[in-house]
């Protein structure tokens, strides 16, 4: 029997505030941010700089908008950015490096997603060969998406950041869903925040807020990355409604990602018994990637899963993704295994 409820597995943004997150938004003391007098932005912008251990943060619109006024911020038109092929600067933001920032992309095949300093030292190009780009930036995403919701080891980060700051190469984390990694690893925000010239998080995604992302780092560098964000046309006017909501999420749903996580590795046990599914990413965090054999397209299978009420999306020709969330709970659990075993 299909729940009566929708169980969206589409992604980890189609979250719904909470009571409670509603309270904080419709209680919050708000002002014109535009002219900095939005004490509840202001208090945001300072708790998610002093998690990381940085010296100022910005509250924008959205994850793309974060890592676009950040790539921007760390390079000038004529650079190079390197990146994992998957990055999702690249494969997710409209080609927003290219028109934005007037920068080219030096493609690193990672491993789902995850990237080495070896493997950076390898396509750095050499300053002095003036048909070249110049490598500017080191853009590393954490977990991947398209990895899977792989994760980097604080080992390889420091690697990464030691290596950039020898060769003269910015370092910017997106971190959309840092906190998901960090729950898995066990590292600390500021031990992860020296390592950066810019992080970028989500406070939409795991984190359950309606709206918003952060951009963390030096006091200079947060002050020309408010100039690039009035350019981009992302100032906000009354925006600590909004910031309310990023504010409890940084309080309260951090703790509870590993349930996420938990969820995750369920459902890919029960994927691991379907024998229509040729092959399943190694599950680590909160996001399922799987591949159907090619006697089941996906969009036979989507369809069977929307008559359990259950929403997935394709994620190549015969891949499905799943991510779960906060609003994915147990009992919802029983009804994915009845879907995907009924097929």
């Amino acid at each position: 029997m299909k729940s009566p409820v929708i169980i969206d597995l589409r992604s980890d943004t189609v979250t719904r505030p909470s009571p409670a997150m509603l309270d904080a938004m419709f209680s919050a003391t708000v002002g014109d941010d535009v002219f900095e007098e939005d004490p509840t932005v202001h208090e945001l912008e300072k708790r998610s700089a002093a998690l990381f251990g940085m010296e100022a943060g910005l509250f924008v619109a959205s994850g793309t908008m974060a890592n676009q006024i950040s790539v921007k911020l760390l390079t000038r038109p004529q650079d190079e950015v390197i990146c994992d092929k998957s990055s999702h600067i690249y494969y997710y933001e409209a080609g927003g490096v290219f028109s934005n920032s007037g920068i080219s992309i030096r493609f690193i095949e990672g491993k789902r997603g995850i990237i080495s300093s070896e493997q950076i030292e390898e396509n750095l190009n050499p300053p002095e060969n003036i048909h070249l780009p110049l490598s500017r930036l080191v853009a590393i995403e954490n977990t991947s998406n398209k990895g899977g919701g792989s994760y980097y080891t604080y080992k390889n980060l420091e690697s990464i950041s030691r290596f950039s700051r020898k060769s003269g190469l910015s370092l910017h984390l997106d971190g959309a869903r840092i906190f998901n990694a960090l729950t898995e690893t066990g590292d600390t925000t500021k031990s992860i925040g020296k390592l950066f010239d810019t992080v970028s998080f989500c406070l939409s995604k795991g984190l359950g807020a309606p709206v918003g992302s952060m951009i963390i780092s030096t006091k200079e560098n947060i002050l020309h990355a408010k100039r690039i964000r009035k350019a981009f046309g992302g100032a906000m006017r009354q925006a600590g409604y909004l910031a309310a909501a990023g504010i409890y999420a940084l309080d309260n749903n951090i703790s509870r990602l590993k349930q996420d996580h938990l969820r995750a590795s369920k459902i890919a046990s029960l994927l691991k018994k379907c024998t229509y599914v040729a092959d399943l990413m190694p599950v680590e965090t909160n996001i399922i990637v799987f591949s159907l054999k090619p006697r089941l397209k996906v969009d036979t299978f989507l369809q069977h899963l929307k008559k359990f009420n259950i929403k997935a999306v394709p994620f190549g020709k015969q891949t499905v993704r799943m991510v779960t969330h906060l609003d994915i709970t147990d009992n919802m659990l029983n009804d994915i295994e009845t879907a995907l075993l009924k097929f």
